[in-house]
């Protein structure tokens, strides 16, 4: 934002969020004082020919010797914004440095912010790939789908380190940590829940193929026009595969209809759900419903006849935010050396951030504090020895 005018108000001086992003919100500072020839010598030239050198000689000295495997790219094309839509790369901008703030300040990652002027997948993938040998890890946010879904595969395939789409796998780690002690408070397992999940982008697809691999009971997943099932022909390759993959008994109808019974509504589209639906739940049901700023099931509502309920909102009570896992998911796969974040890895920070809850889980209590220093280590910890154990570290 350049100088306001003499004599001309500001519009922005009220608002305090305005405040906070004036100028940016990241800088990047030299972790080594020059303050003589010397150290001008070592740390440029002539100094760091020897080191490049070495580098380029031995090229796994690299993590040794330069700061890329402790920095994590967060790369958007601005197509998806969480509650903005496609509002393009400068205006994503400001969300991307909010997200490289949080890595610093949670898990002690530098992280640089990449808003790339193109919604070409593979535009996306050559820039991503060509930048790669300047980070130790990659994380993809707010890419539309089923883009997204195209542009994580390829550069999980090309390139040798951490790459995650957020908006898919970190939504899926909080929502089944948040699931399996919702499961708890109200009696059961997953293994006892029929869900519905409401959406079938990036969020739903990604929560849907989590929930699976967990145990869910049975799930059944919507999109705009009803229930996925396998006589719809009007499918995308990933839908299909959600077809063909859940809603074991073949419903063709509406969410509505698949509410009716169900134990879990898992809200992931921005749509409206009529307080009959919700009412026609199972007894004890639970309903996420995580749309911002607007939930697709009112809360207050929601509480008339669920016994837990979650919302993406900071204000309320059992909020699912992708902060609690990112920071943490990301600075164990880097501390382990993995070159990948396999499907073990984030089922093992799901279970970690519910476990941070401990005894204190109640009704109103099922995931922590994204506040709660406690969850990066949790995290952090777990998905590292995942990483060992299953053999996809440089070490391994």
């Amino acid at each position: 934002m350049g100088p306001v005018q003499s004599g001309t108000p500001d519009r922005f001086a009220d608002d305090p969020a305005f405040a906070v992003h004036e100028g940016g919100k990241l800088s990047v500072r030299g972790r080594r004082p020059i303050g003589s020839i010397a150290d001008l010598a070592l740390t440029y030239t002539p100094g760091v020919a020897r080191v490049s050198s070495a580098i380029a000689a031995e090229p796994e000295l690299a993590r040794r010797f330069t700061w890329a495997p402790r920095v994590v790219a967060v790369v958007s094309d601005g197509t998806a914004v969480l509650g903005l839509g496609d509002i393009g790369p400068a205006a994503a901008l400001p969300v991307m440095e909010g997200k490289a703030c949080l890595f610093s300040e949670f898990a002690g990652l530098d992280s640089v912010p990449i808003v790339l002027g193109t919604t070409d997948p593979d535009a996306i993938v050559e820039i991503v790939a060509a930048l790669a040998p300047s980070f130790g890890g990659i994380n993809l946010e707010d890419i539309s789908a089923p883009r997204c879904f195209d542009i994580e595969a390829r550069l999980r395939e090309r390139l040798d380190i951490p790459v995650m789409h957020d908006d898919q796998h970190g939504t899926a780690i909080v929502v089944l940590a948040a699931l399996r002690n919702a499961a708890a408070v109200t009696g059961r397992t997953l293994a006892d829940l029929r869900v519905v999940v409401a959406g079938a982008g990036a969020a739903g697809i990604a929560c849907t193929k989590i929930l699976l691999g967990a145990g869910i009971g049975d799930i059944s997943v919507a999109d705009s026009r009803g229930v996925l099932h396998t006589g719809r022909e009007d499918l995308t390759e990933v839908k299909r595969w959600a077809a063909e993959s859940t809603n074991s008994s073949g419903f063709a109808g509406t969410v509505v209809g698949a509410l009716e019974g169900a134990d879990v509504y898992l809200g992931l589209s921005g749509g409206t759900v009529p307080e009959a639906a919700i009412a026609g739940m199972a007894a004890d049901c639970i309903v996420f419903s995580l749309a911002n700023p607007t939930p697709e099931v009112d809360p207050g509502m929601a509480a008339r006849y669920a016994a837990v309920v979650a919302t993406g909102r900071s204000d309320l009570p059992n909020q699912i935010n992708n902060v609690l896992a990112f920071p943490g998911v990301f600075r164990g796969a880097i501390d382990a050396g993995a070159h990948s974040i396999t499907e073990e890895m984030k089922l093992a920070a799901a279970t970690a951030i519910a476990d941070v809850v401990g005894d204190e889980l109640s009704a109103g209590y099922i995931v922590p504090s994204p506040l709660d220093r406690r969850v990066v280590t949790a995290v952090a910890e777990a998905v590292a020895a995942c990483a060992v154990e299953h053999g996809v570290t440089r070490r391994g």
